[in-house]
């Protein structure tokens, strides 16, 4: 199979002690493309060094988190842009807004969210979507900031089918990882309404292990489990699954 992994966050602490054997599991289960999203300004060095030494392979995005948006959010900013001047970078991500962890810096957030928009639409880049516990900001923003200029991915998507048709609207992809197999995950009861080109692949590793590694970390090894899920719900070969979704994903990250 080949396979790409949109999300996966492989220079973080959890994997310093085998990252490389890590990747080389991955690539002999065909995943051969790792996109890389950013969570703030301390991890830019180690995103880098990580494509240093799989340049083939990996891809990096530039953006800030919104879980790391603090009271210095403005100055985050000031470093992704720097950045997105002096490096090449395939998206703007993972950005959004998550309100489950905190919502003191909601309106912080939002101003950050729609920031990273317009950086997005000026570079014609793709932009990956964290949503938790805030599809309602997040489409409030995306129903003004819409527009064909503007495509992506709602990362780790959890939602309803009314939400999934929403996001689909905009001309956004849904990313599909380890909670599709989960038992009490729902998407899995609604996905099969959707057409599969609307999906792409995703593990955010080292997080959302899926069955049979829940609770355990994450790699991009274990993407053939999201598609050994989705084989069933659709009923379709995993190799086309494969094919399906690695053509989607090079359509939003042009290649």
């Amino acid at each position: 199979m080949n396979l790409i992994d949109t999300h996966t966050h492989l220079y973080v602490e959890q994997f310093d002690n085998d990252r490389n054997e890590v990747v080389e599991r991955a690539m002999k289960e065909g995943v051969n493309k790792f996109y890389i999203p950013a969570i703030d300004s301390t991890y830019y060095k180690r995103m880098f060094n990580l494509r240093d030494s799989y340049p083939e392979a990996v891809r990096l995005m530039a953006g800030l988190h919104p879980t790391h948006v603090k009271e210095d959010f403005e100055k985050e900013l000031e470093f992704v842009r720097t950045w997105l001047e002096k490096d090449h970078f395939v998206a703007i991500g993972e950005i959004g807004i998550d309100l489950y962890w905190d919502k003191t810096f909601l309106e912080e957030q939002k101003r950050a969210f729609r920031t990273q928009i317009g950086w997005a639409k000026e570079k014609s880049l793709p932009i990956v979507i964290h949503a938790r516990d805030s599809f309602q900001e997040i489409f409030e923003i995306m129903d003004q900031e819409q527009g064909p200029e503007l495509k992506g991915i709602f990362h780790c998507f959890t939602g309803t089918l009314e939400q999934a048709k929403k996001i689909i609207g905009y001309g956004f992809k849904l990313g599909i990882g380890g909670v599709v197999t989960f038992k009490n995950g729902g998407i899995d009861k609604f996905l099969d309404q959707i057409e599969l080109e609307n999906l792409v692949l995703e593990t955010d590793s080292p997080y959302l292990a899926p069955k049979p590694f829940r609770g355990k970390r994450n790699e991009s090894s274990y993407l053939k489990y999201v598609v050994e899920k989705l084989s069933e719900i659709y009923d379709m070969e995993p190799d086309r699954i494969a094919e399906i979704t690695t053509q989607s994903a090079q359509e939003i990250f042009n290649g």
